[in-house]
């Protein structure tokens, strides 16, 4: 039998969707250690024009007009402006995906972010028996724009979602809530006392985690500032992303404060940090959640991008892993009330355990090998 092919594309808008799409990755590469599998970046201006002028007009939007991007998030949830623009964008970017199924022949096409999906969705249509087609979402939601008619499996968070998803129509049993996929070492144990070796770091004073996702956005100069009130010694850990101007504004600001601050750039440490870390601050990006979640790491959530991460800190607070600060002036009191009661951070621990789904990656990759069989047998 021929060696399987995987391609799974994925968008670098944000972190996540890339995130999620290597986690895959290294789940595949376990099941089939001789298979080609390739990550493509489908918002790269070489092999998606049309998306990386999008990627390029979301970035420019979120820095300087939030709003417009959160009512075109409002408007595109909705079915009927929802169905204009995936078609509008699925039409643009036909060609781009027929070029990538053209170029590596897959077995399997696995999408980790809406705008691929949907050409993909589009490709299917035309040729139903071309690849196996697969969607993981990677929100704690469901939005119109993550919704086709043509996927074959469909991954999500929880089981609401799969509810919403059944409600557009989509057929149940070919939907799976695994969770959201991440790196295997999120699902290892940490010996936290030796990492606090490794780190030099005190077991005497509160560690605190701030990440701003991988574009270093999420407040982090402001939950510094915050931070600065409090009276007794913390220990603060902040990883900018590939935010280089943040982490050179947070080290001179770790030059003059009454605390212990270290920065980190785009980091392979994050497990270690998360380990060593009393809670975490951050934006409520779906990876960085749940890589908290398989590490029962408690947190606050703050400066959300409008749109999704903002459903997605409303569900952890509601679940009681996360408290969100929806009102920036309210920060400096939920940070002053996390560091003096150690019993809620503890509670919070206690249902992160609970809810987290660390082995998501190997779920996908048992389905996708049943359905593969499956498909070889129908061939056969």
């Amino acid at each position: 039998m021929a060696e399987r092919r995987f391609l799974i594309v994925t968008a670098s808008i944000g972190s996540g969707h890339s995130k999620a799409a290597e986690a895959v990755e290294e789940e595949l590469k376990k099941v089939y250690p001789k298979a080609f599998i390739r990550i493509v970046d489908f918002s790269a201006w070489d092999v998606s024009p049309a998306t990386a002028f999008m990627k390029a007009s979301y970035l420019f939007m979120l820095h300087f007009i939030p709003n417009l991007y959160n009512l075109m998030y409002c408007f595109t949830g909705g079915k009927a402006g929802g169905l204009s623009v995936q078609s509008l964008i699925s039409a643009s970017t036909a060609r781009d995906i027929r070029a990538l199924v053209r170029k590596y022949q897959p077995d399997v096409v696995i999408c980790t972010h809406p705008f691929p999906a949907g050409a993909a969705s589009w490709r299917k249509a035309r040729h139903p028996h071309e690849f196996l087609f697969a969607t993981v979402i990677t929100d704690y939601s469901v939005h119109q724009m993550w919704i086709y008619p043509n996927v074959d499996r469909y991954f999500v968070a929880r089981e609401a979602m799969k509810t919403d998803l059944a409600a557009a129509g989509l057929p149940t049993e070919h939907i799976y809530v695994t969770g959201i996929p991440i790196m295997e070492a999120f699902t290892q144990p940490v010996d936290r006392t030796a990492t606090f070796r490794r780190l030099n770091l005190s077991p005497d004073s509160p560690v605190v985690l701030l990440m701003g996702g991988g574009l270093g956005l999420g407040g982090v100069e402001a939950a510094l500032t915050e931070l600065e009130q409090f009276a007794g010694s913390i220990q603060i850990l902040v990883v900018a992303g590939r935010n280089e101007k943040l982490r050179r504004r947070v080290e001179a600001l770790a030059r003059r404060s009454r605390h212990e601050i270290r920065t980190w750039g785009y980091s392979s440490e994050i497990r270690a940090l998360m380990a060593a870390a009393s809670f975490l601050i951050t934006k409520p990006g779906a990876l960085t959640i749940s890589e908290a979640l398989a590490a029962e790491l408690p947190l606050v959530l703050h400066d959300p991008i409008p749109g999704p991460e903002a459903q997605n800190a409303a569900y952890m607070a509601r679940c009681g892993v996360a408290v969100w600060v929806s009102e920036p002036k309210k920060l400096g009191e939920v940070l002053q009330q996390l560091l003096t009661e150690p019993e809620r951070l503890q509670n919070m621990r206690e249902r992160a355990r609970a809810m987290k789904r660390p082995n998501a990656a190997h779920s996908i990759g048992a389905v996708l090998i049943d359905a593969l069989e499956q498909r070889s047998d129908e061939e056969a």
